[in-house]
């Protein structure tokens, strides 16, 4: 590999160094030795050069967070800490334990994002899927995705074996946009200011109704009402 080569694989990704200056002010006791602590347990992989030296890119840096955040705020042990991270990683939003009401995403977000080569890596998609996916307006045509894309192209995947593929799904689009301005105007006849937290809580709020009516309603017609 050449260098302007070299600097490809490697642009963009850190070493322990940079690590540590991006996290210490907020986990202070940080440490060379306890981010190689970490890789020992399997909780974290740096990528490494051909010298040997860890480099780290922003999804372990996200990573990292997550784990030192369920070490401080919530006294998670590793044992734990390591399941809490499976779950993620198989792209679902576990409910961090002893803290009922905060799931893992809510210190993922809103800074984890993925790239395609990831969101590719973790769900077995091949390129060619996920520009499907793109097409058919089911994900946004971006060079980042955010975690929860994982259990969505997952699933996309799971319904292209059984032969319903993203072309099929573009309605679901269509609804979701349609949804989308329906909630936007109940969240303001209430006076909402829009794009304020208070409006997006109020907006995932209703979503989630929907959500629940529309499965009812599928559920509803799979049974045949029973």
């Amino acid at each position: 590999m050449g260098a302007a080569n070299a600097r490809t694989a490697h642009g963009g990704l850190l070493s322990i160094g940079q690590v540590l200056a991006r996290l210490q002010d907020d986990f202070s006791d940080l440490t060379p030795s306890k981010l190689r602590f970490l890789e020992e347990q399997g909780l974290v992989t740096p990528e490494r050069t051909r010298s040997g030296y860890r480099k780290f890119a922003q999804s372990h840096i996200e990573r990292l967070r997550l784990i030192l955040t369920l070490q401080r705020d919530h006294y998670l042990p590793l044992k734990v800490i390591a399941e809490v991270l499976e779950e993620v990683d198989a792209g679902r939003d576990p409910v961090i334990p002893g803290a009922s009401s905060r799931s893992a995403s809510s210190i993922l977000a809103p800074r984890r994002v993925l790239s395609s080569d990831e969101l590719q890596r973790l769900t077995g998609a091949s390129a060619k899927f996920l520009g499907e996916i793109i097409a058919a307006g089911l994900l946004p045509a971006s060079e980042v995705f955010p975690q929860d894309a994982v259990a969505q192209v997952t699933a996309l995947l799971r319904l292209a074996e059984r032969g319903i593929t993203p072309r099929h799904l573009r309605s679901l689009r269509v609804a979701a946009e349609r949804e989308s301005e329906l909630i936007a105007q109940a969240v303001a006849t209430r006076g909402v200011k829009t794009g304020s937290p208070h409006s997006t809580e109020d907006s995932l709020e209703l979503a989630g109704y929907l959500e629940t009516v529309r499965s009812g309603v599928l559920r509803h017609r799979l049974t045949g009402g029973t």
